[in-house]
């Protein structure tokens, strides 16, 4: 064995290389031993691969370029990826690869250390946060979203229920003069085991006892016959993450339609319960801004500003982790197909791109920005200067945000806001 071999050998452990197709695997073969690859140059060609096949775009072999110096044919490749990825996605011609057709899962219920009562996972101080506490009841989702980061921290595999949840629910001391707003779908899906294990009926008593708490259900589900049944508190918020239905066929899978998701939303509004939505991510490609438009119209022709406590937004963040959780699926999702830009630790798109895509959402929701039953608006983990360029106005600080927010549902509930 030669000291290449030995080197190329050492250079592929630990990385997509054995996920690649056998011919992809070869021609990156061939051109490591042809332009004696260092290692990070190496790894550099596996994850380009491992993407455009994870894209369905071009593969590394019909892309990469014919030219007899290495430091040119990389600097090429590199500028051809770049451009597939600066470039607006198209689903025209994507085509799916082993997407689950029904929801596979386990289930486990097994007593729990701690309560899992805490800031919402994502909260930072670099970008505006409303200070949302987060409870998870259920960890992990059925679902499969594929820019998801729950797979990152959770079995995707098995849905794990706390045995003492509704004792530690009930036991919760908080401050009866202080308001809070909590959510519980940060680690799974809010609705969409309905009341297995007596979760809902937990929440729900917890709600009553609890009248200065703003207890959010978010969900992509339409699971919502548990809550149709049984009387709802006010100070309960039912909300829908909505995207177009390109983006829910192609990257939500197994969630409820557009049109379901709406409809039961639409179902607890008629029952008197204040709901939301959350479009987040909110994502680029080909006419997406029109389509996005067509939900924003559904929205404000089906549900009166009364109705609705919230709107937010957001798009696509992304954390190392996460990438690389996806590049080891073996799926298809144009998710990381974008040009990449530091966003606070992490990667985005670049702020021009958000600015058309919040603004574009923010301007078309006018008509339920004012008044005396106006909806709050919010941009979810953006910088606070993004406000103002797309909202005209921005908070100070994440407490004035969280205060704001607050004294907004408040009033859309009919209670009083505690400090």
């Amino acid at each position: 064995m030669n000291s290449y071999e030995d080197k190329f050998n050492k250079a592929i452990t630990n990385t997509f290389y054995v996920k690649l197709p056998h011919n992809e695997q070869k021609f990156i073969r061939e051109k490591a031993f042809f332009y004696r690859f260092s290692h990070q140059e190496l790894l550099q060609l596996i994850n380009i691969a491992r993407d455009l096949e994870m894209w369905d775009e071009k593969r590394i072999y019909e892309i990469f370029p014919d030219h007899p110096t290495k430091k040119i044919a990389l600097k090429k490749l590199r500028e051809h990826y770049k451009n597939i990825q600066n470039r607006p996605n198209s689903y025209t011609n994507f085509t799916l690869k082993n997407i689950p057709k029904e929801q596979k899962f386990t289930f486990k219920t097994e007593e729990k250390k701690g309560f899992g009562l805490g800031l919402c996972p994502v909260a930072s101080e670099k970008t505006r946060c409303c200070n949302l506490l987060t409870l998870d009841a259920v960890e992990s989702c059925g679902f499969d979203c594929s820019y998801c980061s729950i797979q990152s921290f959770y079995n995707q595999n098995t849905i794990t229920f706390d045995a003492g949840f509704k004792d530690k629910l009930l036991n919760l001391k908080l401050d009866p003069n202080k308001t809070y707003h909590i959510g519980t779908g940060q680690a799974s899906d809010s609705l969409m085991f309905g009341n297995r294990e007596g979760i809902l009926e937990a929440l729900l008593e917890f709600a009553r006892k609890n009248p200065n708490v703003i207890l959010e259900f978010k969900t992509k589900s339409d699971n919502i016959s548990y809550l149709l049944e049984h009387n709802v508190p006010k100070n309960i918020l039912c909300t829908w993450s909505l995207n177009t239905p390109t983006i829910i066929k192609n990257e939500e899978h197994l969630t409820a339609s557009l049109d379901k998701r709406i409809a039961a939303a639409r179902k607890m509004a008629d029952k008197g319960v204040k709901v939301g939505f959350h479009f987040h991510p909110i994502v680029e490609y080909e006419g997406y801004l029109d389509e996005y438009q067509e939900v924003y119209e559904k929205l404000i022709l089906q549900f009166q500003p009364s109705e609705v406590a919230l709107v937010s937004f957001g798009t696509l963040t992304f954390i190392k982790p996460v990438i690389k959780q996806l590049r080891e699926r073996e799926f298809r999702t144009k998710i990381t197909q974008i040009p990449h830009e530091d966003a606070s630790g992490k990667t985005s798109y670049p702020e021009a791109t958000k600015i058309e895509m919040f603004q574009h959402a923010y301007e078309s929701f006018k008509a339920w920005q004012s008044g005396e039953d106006k909806v709050f608006f919010y941009l979810c983990m953006e910088p606070h200067e993004l406000w103002s360029k797309t909202f005209g106005y921005q908070y100070a600080t994440n407490n004035d945000f969280e205060r704001a927010m607050l004294a907004a549902y408040c009033k859309k509930i009919g209670q009083n806001y505690l400090i």
